[in-house]
């Protein structure tokens, strides 16, 4: 197997998930799916502390506000997870050095998150909790059914893994273009209420 795109891959789904990608990882590598994975990712207590953390992101996640905490606190794990992970697969397979390995996964995982905060921070401002639940379960699936098909087909994984990199740092910028013209629209009719408010209180005449 071609490292290169099973890191870039793995980094791109650290940014999410990384708790997701260290279990599935593990998975893989001690059932025999796959003899490309660490040992060190298939350690059982590595594995129980890593569904164990799963848990816990599956339902902070899906809470909004609470989300955007998870993910503030996050914002240095995730990358680092990445680093870790693309340095021991690098290690594995010994095509690719652990310092370049480190750097691909880290950065992209980095992207990623950045795509993930953003994306939720911007969701966060709909008043009800079901886009949360919806967008939170999608990231789950997505990480699971892209790292495991990375697993048989690396290149094509990494590929969709770009696409959805790039798909989504568009949708945060156009999703925040929008609520900032929203919050300005906001702020201009607020403005315009006071000053009328004002004028009928100088004038003694009601305000509409």
């Amino acid at each position: 197997m071609t490292v290169l795109p099973l890191v870039f891959t793995s980094g791109w789904a650290s940014g999410i998930n990384a708790y997701a990608v260290v279990l599935l990882l593990g998975v893989f590598g001690a059932t025999g799916l796959s003899d490309d994975v660490p040992a060190s990712l298939q350690r059982t207590d590595v594995m129980i502390v890593a569904a164990l953390l799963f848990l816990c992101e599956a339902v902070a996640d899906k809470i909004p506000y609470l989300d955007s905490v998870w993910d503030s606190v996050h914002t240095v794990i995730r990358p680092i997870a990445g680093a870790v992970v693309g340095a021991l697969l690098a290690g594995q397979s010994g095509s690719l050095s652990h310092i370049a390995a480190g750097a691909i996964g880290g950065s992209t995982a980095l992207a990623s998150h950045l795509v993930k905060a953003g994306t939720r921070m911007a969701v966060n401002t709909s008043p009800e909790p079901f886009s949360n639940i919806v967008l939170s379960t999608a990231e789950d699936l997505g990480v699971a059914g892209l790292v495991t098909f990375a697993m048989f087909n690396p290149q094509a994984a990494a590929i969709i893994a770009a696409l959805l990199l790039v798909a989504g740092l568009a949708l945060v910028i156009y999703l925040w273009t929008r609520i900032r013209r929203f919050l300005r629209r906001r702020a201009q009719r607020r403005e315009e209420r006071r000053l009328a408010a004002e004028s009928g209180r100088i004038t003694g005449a009601p305000p509409y």
